[in-house]
Formats: C-alpha cells, structure tokens, sequence
C-alpha cells in the first residue's frame, strides 16, 4: 500500500502549522501524496518538514452569511473548480476530503468514474458548524455522506454528529485525535519570558487567543470578579491575544477593581508561546463554541492543568479531577468554584499538570498520522472484500 497515491482536500486550514508535523509522518509512508488547499496560513513555512506537498489551488474566499455573538459566524466558502482538473491529473487512489466544502461534492461527483475512494474527515461538532437547522445543507451532507467509504472523526462529538445526524454507518466511522499539537516543536522553538518582570502574584492562570465575545473571556473577568467579593485577590490572570472586544473587557477590568489581577499581553509570536505556557501554572478555556481548541492541548504539553469549557472539543481531553476540570462559560459562579480549587490546593496544580503530560503523550503527530494509515487500509482491504463478493 505505501505505493498508493493520496490527495487531501482541505480547502481552508486555519490550523495549518499543525498539519505539517502530521503530513510529515503520513508522507513517510505514503510518499505520493499531495494535500490541496485554498489558502495558506498565517506564518506558513515551506522549509518545514511536510510543506513540500502542499499545493494552493485558486483561492479561498469566505462571505459571511450570518452573524452572531457567542458562536462560530456562519460562512459560504467559494473554492476555485480547478481543484478538477488537479485531482484527474493526479489520479489519485485515495481523497481524503474535510466535512461538506465544494471540493468534497466535486470529488464524490467524479468518483464513479475515477474510482477512487472516499473518505471525509471531520474536525469536531459545533452548532454553527453542523448547519442542523438548515434542511437544505443537511439533505446535501446526508447524501454525500451516503456515499463516503469511510470516515475520520477528530472527537467524539464529531462521530455522533456523522452517524446521528447523518446517518453515518458506526463501522465507517474513525474516531482519531488528527488535530494535535507537535510537543517536539513547541520546546524547541521555546523562547524565555520574562514574566518576572511582570511582579505577578502566583498561581498565574492563562489565556490564549482572540480576544472576542465568541472567546468567552468576559466569563472568565466575571469569574474573577466572583472571587473578589470572596476575598480571594492572591492570584493572576494572564491574557494574552488581540482583538475586537479588548477595549469593553479592560473597561470591566477597571469597573470591577481586576487591574491588580489581570495582565494584557496582547499579541505574541507563536514561536514565543512557550515560554508562558512554561511559566504560567493553570490554562483556562472559556470559549462558547470551539468544534476543537488547540490551545488547551499546547498547555497540556507544558504540564498544565486545564478548565475548559464545555463547548469546545477539546474538552475531550480533559480528564475530570485528573488534569483539569470542564465547566459550563455561562455560568461565571461555576468557573468560579472551580478556580477556586486551585487557590485553596495549589499542591493540585503540579499533580493535575503532569497527569496533562502524560495524556497529551498519547497523541502526536505519529498517531495522527498512523490513524489515517489504518483507515486506509480498511478501505483497502474492504475494496478488495468487495471485488472479490461481486467476481463470485
């Protein structure tokens, strides 16, 4: 099988710096694969083990269809139809094509006549990424996933949306952590903070990543302003990240008498995010719709215990009371107790932080890419199964 051609169909990879690591294992075996997208990320680096295969075809462009405050903005995604012309030039034996973009109908399309196979990934489930509300969208996905020989799930939640809500057939579905974090990467391009610098009172709880109502960053503040009016003020809040909601959040800050607690940090490079994750102590996740979070994991690596919220996929790598607990972002009195915990036993931060490590060990970009090497060869090996039935 290590002779088989693959292509990827991921039109937009917002997490792409942690595809590469995956792609670079997955090539180490399937030599002959090329991973198609739309659009390129942000510091994307074609030195990078696994970059050479990617090819951008065209280019993606996202409208906004409808707009909302606490979740995911729905979007239409035009991609270019070249990818066509790619794929038959190609001709490769296996697409893997991610959830229900144009590229995957066009591929399920030519399939008949191509006779490659199927399989969609799937990054996780979320209520504006699952569409359940429009009849139109799921009719479409439902035929499309009819046809699919298999599926790779990224969580648990995405598989229960593939079979409950789509009628995906249990044996078909995968469920297979693809998207992690590549811990060997992280720690070396580890930067030193100087947090010190910054006179923060310990333990020092983290924050990563847009700072916009979707976030749930204002829980958090409320959260801490809970914590205030018990008395508890021995402690820091660490944000780092930049965005639209900045100004209303450090607006509350100083309402609410925070400034002693909370630090901006604003933007930073991702190559200098190690060092925080390194000399923080307790990473928190309050987002009110994530269909991942990759965030949480990098914490992990850094032996970090986790709060995160309930409504983010990653969610699913928190063990309760072992490496970090899960809450709900709506409820500021919950994330309250639970941080609470942290300050009345900071003995718990060690403990729960190397439980972190250890379970984020367990997934990397290896198992990632052994995953998606074991669905291929079930589809393989059922083709065959097949053929074989239809000869007879």
């Amino acid at each position: 099988m290590d002779n088989l051609r693959i292509a990827w169909l991921v039109p937009s990879v917002e997490l792409g710096a942690y595809w590469q690591p995956v792609l670079a294992e997955f090539t180490k075996k399937f030599k002959n694969t090329i991973f198609y997208t739309g659009l390129v990320w942000p510091g994307f680096d074609p030195q990078a083990p696994g970059a050479n295969i990617i090819q951008v075809v065209g280019q993606m462009r996202s409208i906004e269809t409808t707009k909302t405050t606490t979740g995911y903005n729905r979007r239409f995604m035009y991609l270019s139809p070249g990818i066509v012309g790619h794929l038959l030039g190609f001709k490769p034996d296996i697409v893997f094509a991610q959830a229900f973009s144009l590229w995957t109908l066009l591929a399920l399309l030519l399939k008949p006549w191509v006779k490659w196979r199927f399989i969609i990934i799937y990054d996780g489930s979320s209520p504006n990424s699952d569409f359940q509300d429009s009849k139109i969208r799921s009719l479409i996905r439902r035929l499309i996933a009819r046809f699919a020989d298999a599926f790779v799930a990224n969580s648990h939640g995405a598989k229960a949306y593939l079979m409950q809500a789509l009628g995906a057939k249990e044996d078909r579905v995968f469920t297979r952590t693809y998207l992690v974090p590549d811990a060997t990467t992280l720690r070396q391009r580890l930067v030193q903070t100087q947090i010190s610098d910054l006179k923060l009172q310990r333990p020092i709880f983290l924050y990563v990543g847009r700072i916009t109502p979707r976030k749930g960053i204002k829980s958090l503040l409320e959260a801490c302003s809970i914590l205030r009016t018990e008395g508890y003020h021995d402690y820091s809040l660490l944000i780092i990240g930049t965005g639209d909601q900045r100004e209303e959040l450090e607006a509350f800050v100083k309402d609410n008498r925070l400034e002693d607690i909370v630090t901006w940090v604003g933007w930073v490079e991702y190559g200098c995010l190690g060092g925080y994750f390194q000399q923080t102590d307790v990473f928190v996740f309050p987002t009110f719709e994530d269909i991942w979070g990759m965030v949480p994991l990098e914490a992990m690596v850094f032996g970090k215990p986790v709060l995160c919220s309930k409504w983010a996929g990653a969610a699913e790598m928190v063990v309760e009371g072992e490496n970090g607990y899960i809450f709900d972002p709506y409820s500021p009195q919950e994330l309250a107790v639970l941080m609470r915990r942290f300050l009345d036993h900071p003995d718990s931060i060690t403990s729960m932080g190397q439980r972190s490590q250890q379970l984020i060990a367990q997934t990397n970009p290896k198992t990632a890419a052994q995953s998606f090497a074991e669905v291929i060869s079930y589809v393989m090996t059922n083709s065959q199964s097949n053929n074989s039935d239809t000869a007879l």
